[in-house]
């Protein structure tokens, strides 16, 4: 079933529980599993960032960060970022990381089509009009 889910992903986030290390175990499972069904049109794998979550409720100090930064450069992991949901601590930080990477892999493939339905993300902002009736 998961390749219905991954199908055309071009990145991914993998996140554990820092208070559960039982979710820290299935990482390599995660990782692995997206590996095996995602590849960028080279056929190398996709950007995938781990997310150590609920890093508000830490007791000991969080993940050593010299660890973690191995730990990703072993196993393929694009980087790391604690994280909180609840109190939206590096949930911006963390997605746009992983967007940089999608960009900097997608401008890699210029031959690849184009889609006209895309958003470029370097757009001017257009300013709104204000109108004083309806239309």
């Amino acid at each position: 079933m998961t390749r219905v889910y991954y199908k055309e992903a071009v990145g991914a986030f993998v996140v554990f529980d820092i208070s559960r290390g039982s979710t820290f175990e299935a990482v390599l499972k995660w990782k692995s599993d997206l590996d095996s069904k995602v590849h960028l049109p080279n056929g190398g794998p996709i950007p995938v960032v781990l997310l150590a979550n609920k890093c508000d409720q830490k007791k000991d100090g969080g993940q050593n960060p010299s660890q973690m930064e191995q730990f990703c450069k072993e196993h393929g992991f694009t980087g790391w970022f604690e994280t909180s949901a609840k109190d939206n601590i590096n949930i911006d930080e963390a997605a746009r990381f992983l967007v940089e990477n999608i960009l900097t892999n997608h401008q890699s493939f210029p031959n690849e089509e184009i889609d006209a339905d895309s958003i470029k993300l370097e757009q001017e902002t257009l300013t709104a009009e204000s109108k004083s009736q309806c239309c």
